[in-house]
C-alpha cells in the first residue's frame, strides 16, 4: 500500500472516529485514539508505516504549543515563572520520588526505578490542554496551574536527557556528554534570539508583498525549522516552538499567525492522536494483560492520588480538584521517548520497556473517559454535596412566580419590579442569589422543577408562571407536571429554539418566546438604522418580520410530522411572501411620513 492510500485511509479515520466520539459524548480525543487502534498493525492493519505516521503528527503537538506561547508574553511567561518552577517543580518530585520509590520496592535497581519515576511523573501536554480546553477550564485558576506544571515538564527535557547517560549500568564514561548539553544550551538561545531580532523583519518583507501563501509558509518555515533544529541536539521539539510563540507574542503578526497555523494544528493533532493509537503495542497486551492492564491501572490511580493531594495543597477550589488530578493523570509522550532511550543504553529491560510502552499508551486511552466519568458522575455528586438545605418558602401572594432567575429570568423579575408587579423568584445557584440579594430582590434557593416547591410558594393561587429555567429538559417536565395540576395558572416558556417551541406548545403553554430571536431582531432593526432607514421604518419593517416569522413558525408546527421536503417548501414559500410584504409595506410608510418618529 503506498503513501497516498494511507493518507486516505488516516483522513477517513479522522473524520469518521472524532465526530463519532463526540456525538456519543466520549470525547474528540479518545475518538481519534479509538481510529488509530482501529486502523492501525494492531486493528485492521490498514497502515503500518509508524515512523512516517509519527514524525508528522508530533509535529501537531509542536504547532499546538507553539499557539500556545503565542497567548503567552514574555512579561506574562515571567510573571508565571512561580507557578510553575513552585507547583510544576513539586508536582516532579513528590510524582517523580514517590514512583521511582514504589519501582524499587518491586526489584527495579536504582537507575530503572528512577527512569520509571520520572517517566511516570510526565503528563500528556496534547491530551491534558485539550481535555481542559473542550471544558472551558484553560483559563480557569485550575487550567493555569495545569498548565504550568506541563510547562515545567517540557522545560525539565533539557536536564533529564543531559543526566540519562549517567544512569548507565557500565562505568565506562559517556562521550560527548558536555558537547551535547552545550549544543542544547546554543541552539535555545538561538531561538531565542531569531525570534526576538529575526523573525520580524523577515514576516515584515514576506508581508509587504502581499502573498498571503507565503506568509503562510514563512510561519510554517519558522515553526517546523525550530522543531527540526531542537530534535538536532536532542531536544523537545515542543519546547522550541512554544519559546518561539512566545518571543512572537508581542508581534503585530501574532493574530495573522494564529489564524494561518490553526487549521494545519488540528489537523495534524489529531493524527497525533491517531499515531498513539496505531502505536500501541497490543501484542505486549495479549501475551501479558494482567500485567499491562495492571501497571497502566496503578499508575493512572496513583498519579491522580497524588495530583489530588497536590490540587489540595495547591489551595484549588474543591470543585477543580478532581478534573486537575484526572486531566494529569495520564503518563506523558515524551515517556515513549525516555523509555526507548533507557532501553537502547540498558537501564531498563526489554520486557520492562515494552510494558512501560503499552501501559503509557493505556493511561493516555484512560484520561478521555476518566474525564467522562467525572463529567458525569462526579461533577453532579459534587453539586448535590456542595447544595445548602433549600429555603423554606412560604406564600408571598405574588401573583407571578418565575422559576429561573439566570439571565432571562433576571429581565422578566426586573420589568415586573420596575411596575410595581410583585414577583415570588426561584434559582437553584446560592451564589447567584446572595449576590442579587443585595439589591432589594426576594430570591429564594430550591429546585424549581419541584411541583410541591412551586405549590408551597403559592403556584394555587398564583395567575401566572414564568419559566426561565437553564434547564432545557426540566422546563419541558415542569410544564407537563404544571399542566396537568394547575391548568388555570398560564404559563410563559423561554424557548431555546424552534424544536423547543415545538416541545413546549405540544405541552400547551400559554405563550413562548424563543430566546435569542428578540435580541436578535433588535439587532437587526439597529442595523437597518445605521444603514440609512428611519426609525418609524425600521421599527415597522421589524414588525413585519416579527409578525411573518410567528405566523411561519404556527404553520410548520401543524406539518412537523409532514415529510422534510414539504417542510422545506413551506419555508421558501414564506421567504417569498415576506419580500412581498415588504414591497407592499414600501407605499404605506411612504404615505405615512407624517407620523415618523424621525
Amino acid at each position: 500500500m503506498h503513501g497516498l492510500d494511507q493518507i486516505v485511509i488516516l483522513l477517513a479515520a479522522a473524520v469518521l472516529g472524532a465526530p463519532l466520539a463526540q456525538r456519543l459524548g466520549l470525547g474528540a480525543v479518545l475518538g481519534y485514539l479509538l481510529a488509530g487502534v482501529a486502523v492501525g498493525p494492531w486493528g485492521l492493519g490498514l497502515v503500518h508505516e509508524l515512523d512516517t505516521v509519527n514524525v508528522a503528527a508530533e509535529f501537531g503537538v509542536v504547532l499546538f504549543l507553539f499557539l500556545i506561547g503565542l497567548e503567552l508574553s514574555p512579561a506574562r511567561l515571567w510573571a508565571l515563572r512561580g507557578p510553575v518552577f513552585g507547583q510544576g517543580g513539586a508536582q516532579g518530585l513528590a510524582v517523580g520520588a514517590a514512583f521511582a520509590a514504589a519501582a524499587w520496592t518491586l526489584g527495579q535497581v536504582g537507575g530503572a526505578a528512577l527512569v520509571i519515576g520520572v517517566g511516570a511523573a510526565l503528563s500528556s501536554t496534547a491530551i491534558a490542554l485539550q481535555v481542559l480546553k473542550e471544558r472551558n477550564l484553560l483559563g480557569s485558576g485550575m487550567g493555569r496551574s495545569a498548565f504550568a506544571i506541563l510547562l515545567f515538564q517540557d522545560v525539565a527535557v533539557i536536564p533529564i536527557l543531559a543526566v540519562l547517560p549517567l544512569l548507565t549500568p557500565a562505568t565506562r564514561a559517556v562521550e560527548g556528554q558536555g558537547l551535547g548539553v552545550a549544543k542544547a544550551l546554543a541552539a535555545i538561545a538561538l531561538v531565542i534570539v531569531a525570534g526576538r531580532w529575526l523573525t520580524r523583519p523577515l514576516f515584515r518583507a514576506v508581508a509587504a508583498a502581499g502573498l498571503r501563501e507565503a506568509f503562510t509558509a514563512l510561519a510554517l518555515l519558522i515553526v517546523v525549522g525550530i522543531a527540526w533544529l531542537m530534535h538536532a541536539v536532542g531536544l523537545s521539539m515542543g519546547l522550541g516552538a512554544f519559546l518561539a510563540g512566545v518571543l512572537l507574542a508581542d508581534s503585530e503578526y501574532r493574530h495573522a499567525l494564529e489564524s494561518d497555523i490553526e487549521p494545519f494544528k488540528g489537523l495534524l493533532l489529531g493524527l497525533f492522536f491517531l499515531a498513539i493509537g496505531m502505536g500501541a503495542d497490543l501484542g505486549t497486551l495479549s501475551a501479558q494483560p494482567l500485567a499491562a492492564l495492571g501497571l497502566a491501572a496503578a499508575l493512572v490511580a496513583g498519579k491522580a492520588a497524588l495530583m489530588y493531594a497536590l490540587a489540595c495543597a495547591f489551595r484549588l477550589p474543591a470543585p477543580h480538584r478532581a478534573p486537575f488530578a484526572l486531566a494529569l493523570a495520564q503518563v506523558g509522550e515524551f515517556a515513549f521517548v525516555l523509555f526507548a532511550q533507557a532501553a537502547t543504553l540498558g537501564i531498563v529491560g526489554r520486557e520492562t520497556h515494552a510494558l512501560l510502552v503499552i501501559a503509557t499508551a493505556l493511561s493516555m486511552m484512560m484520561t478521555p473517559l476518566l474525564m467522562l466519568f467525572h463529567d458525569r458522575v462526579l461533577a453532579p455528586r459534587h453539586a448535590r454535596l456542595g447544595r445548602p438545605p433549600e429555603d423554606a418558602i412560604e406564600d408571598q401572594g405574588a401573583e407571578v412566580i418565575v422559576a429561573g432567575f439566570g439571565r432571562v429570568g433576571q429581565i422578566v423579575a426586573r420589568l415586573l419590579h420596575a411596575n410595581g408587579i410583585a414577583a415570588t423568584l426561584i434559582d437553584h445557584d446560592p451564589n447567584h442569589i446572595e449576590a442579587v440579594r443585595r439589591f432589594g430582590f426576594r430570591v429564594f434557593y430550591g429546585d424549581a422543577t419541584r411541583l410541591e416547591l412551586l405549590e408551597s410558594a403559592g403556584l394555587a393561587r398564583a395567575k401566572l408562571l414564568v419559566i426561565a429555567l437553564d434547564d432545557r429538559a426540566g422546563a419541558l417536565a415542569l410544564v407537563e407536571r404544571v399542566r396537568e395540576a394547575h391548568p388555570q395558572v398560564a404559563v410563559l416558556a423561554r424557548a431555546w429554539d424552534v424544536l423547543h417551541a415545538f416541545e413546549l406548545m405540544d405541552r400547551g403553554v400559554s405563550a413562548l418566546r424563543r430566546e435569542s430571536f428578540d435580541g436578535a431582531l433588535a439587532l437587526g432593526v439597529e442595523a437597518l438604522r445605521r444603514l440609512g432607514f428611519g426609525a418609524h421604518e425600521a421599527h415597522r419593517r421589524g414588525q413585519h418580520f416579527r409578525a411573518h416569522d410567528e405566523a411561519l413558525l404556527a404553520r410548520l408546527y401543524t406539518l412537523r410530522a409532514e415529510p422534510t421536503e414539504i417542510r422545506a417548501r413551506i419555508a421558501r414559500e414564506a421567504r417569498e411572501e415576506l419580500v412581498r410584504i415588504m414591497e407592499a409595506d414600501e407605499t404605506a410608510i411612504a404615505e405615512d411620513r407624517e407620523h415618523d418618529w424621525d
